[in-house]
Parts: structure tokens; sequence; C-alpha cells
């Protein structure tokens, strides 16, 4: 598995703020969780890392920085 953060430059929603707004893991078979960092935290799991980025991603706003190589 491999660890990332979602780091947000641009919050164009004016809600989730900037910089590292979430933290995930990308399991082997693809499985992506993520937890958001927020006051109101909450955990989502998606079904490859792209869908997530495709969701939350905000047309490239936001990127996912892998923590493991």
């Amino acid at each position: 598995m491999r660890r990332f953060n979602l780091f947000r430059n641009e919050d164009f929603s004016g809600i989730s703020g900037t910089g590292i707004v979430a933290q995930g893991v990308v399991f082997n078979d693809g499985t992506s969780v993520l937890r958001w960092t927020s006051d109101k935290a909450s955990t989502a799991i998606y079904n490859s890392i792209r869908e997530l980025v495709e969701i939350h991603g905000h047309a490239g706003r936001t990127v996912v920085e892998f923590i493991d190589p």
C-alpha cells in the first residue's frame, strides 16, 4: 500500500481550505481510502485513486502527493 496527502492549492468553494486537506492510502488492489483532516473529519472509500481525483481534484486545484515510493 501507498500513503498520500491530498493537497489543495486553491479552495474555490471556501469550505476545506488549502494545503493538506486529507490523508489516504491506496491498497495493492487499487482501492483508495481518504480521511479528511477538517474539524468534521470523515472517511470515504473509492474504487481507485483515479476515481478519487476525478471527484476531489477540482480541475487540478487539488493533487495527490504520495508519501511512499
